[in-house]
């Protein structure tokens, strides 16, 4: 399922229009772009958890060459599934 799809699965739900449906999926996901890229965590309670984490500094190797090379530090996002959301897919 791809954005739209999932704008159209809300619409019907929700009894809303496409466009209005639209707008609230980008808005949700705008909001939880912006907490994480402050560097808070967004909790669904029954889905999940969206939170950053940090990737310490490492050494890889390139595999076409064999050389080591650094792979330098960073943030990650990372999602956590909550117990209903695993309830529901298992």
């Amino acid at each position: 399922m791809n954005r739209a799809e999932l704008a159209s699965a809300v619409a019907d739900t929700a009894g809303l229009s496409k466009s209005d449906a639209d707008s609230a999926v980008a808005a949700t996901l705008d909001a939880i772009k912006g907490c994480l890229a402050g560097g808070d965590s967004v909790t669904l309670i029954g889905f999940g958890t969206f939170s950053v984490s940090n990737r310490e500094a490492r050494t890889g190797r390139n595999p076409a060459t064999g050389k080591s090379i650094q792979i330098p530090a960073k943030k990650v996002a990372k999602f956590s599934a909550g117990k209903a959301l695993k309830d529901a897919v298992a």
